[in-house]
């Protein structure tokens, strides 16, 4: 199966609110890199255990292990959780940015040093979530 219908499918699998708002979040991700790499990761390793919860990546960056190895990544991630939704901003440097910048104006959210995490979109300020995702598509 090719990675857009993994990311339907994973879409599609959610409850019928989760999937609609993942929906409007992948269409909104995907209009402000419309030409980024796709990305699906299942959350299940090699031996088939469940590591993570399925993601959704957009974009191309190069993680630099502690071996000295270099690996491409995602730099956009999408994911549902048990308590609503997660996006991943990642390879930010200044671990305290997404806070200060995004907490006073992003709504009912958690925010750590790479990820903004809300129950349902009725609770969050979506330009300010893009403007987030925007600044990440930025990172070099």
């Amino acid at each position: 199966m090719c990675v857009e219908d993994q990311i339907q499918n994973y879409i599609n699998t959610q409850s019928q609110i989760k999937s609609i708002e993942l929906q409007i979040l992948h269409i909104r991700i995907l209009s402000l890199s419309p030409d980024c790499k796709l990305w699906y990761l299942s959350g299940i390793d090699n031996q088939g255990k469940i590591v993570s919860n399925p993601n959704i990546g957009y974009g191309i960056q190069m993680k630099k292990y502690a071996n000295g190895m270099n690996k491409e990544f995602y730099r956009i991630g999408l994911s549902a959780n048990t308590s609503g939704i997660s996006i991943y901003i990642l390879g930010i440097l200044d671990k305290n940015y997404l806070i200060q910048k995004y907490s006073k104006t992003i709504g009912k959210a958690s925010i750590t040093g790479y990820c903004i995490k809300f129950k349902t979109l009725q609770n969050i300020n979506l330009d300010v979530l893009e403007d987030a995702i925007k600044y990440g598509f930025q990172l070099i």
